[in-house]
């Protein structure tokens, strides 16, 4: 599981519907949720968290995409099996991880040292705990 040490940025909701707000790195991350703890509010520092099925990569990415959460990264190895792909990056002085189906890991030719973009969407990230 990919962990994101961020600050809250924004919260709004309606109805049940949240949409939350943060600053990862400088970066902006958001969050879809149906269900938000009262004890959140702009300012409060929380680890978010994300599957590492869950992460996208796009190379020589150019363009507009719903993901919300785009990250710059540095692929720093990458362990292919059969089936699935598991790329190790960096982003923002953290590591993590995506898996992804070996066929568009060579599709893509992805190589240690690439510049990615990573994509998670905004239903895909969550709040692990507040810190």
């Amino acid at each position: 599981m990919n962990t994101f040490k961020a600050t809250i940025t924004k919260i709004q909701n309606v109805e049940c519907l949240n949409i939350v707000n943060f600053d990862f790195a400088q970066q902006n991350l958001s969050m879809m949720s149906l269900d938000l703890s009262k004890n959140l509010q702009v300012g409060s520092e929380v680890e978010l968290t994300a599957k590492s099925t869950h992460i996208a990569i796009a190379k020589s990415f150019e363009g507009t995409l719903s993901y919300s959460n785009q990250l710059s990264a540095k692929i720093i190895s990458i362990n292919e099996a059969q089936l699935l792909t598991s790329i190790q990056l960096s982003c923002s002085d953290i590591i993590c991880e995506s898996v992804i189906t070996t066929s568009s890991s060579q599709r893509m030719n992805l190589q240690v040292n690439d510049n990615v973009t990573l994509l998670i969407q905004a239903s895909e990230l969550s709040i692990k705990r507040v810190l």
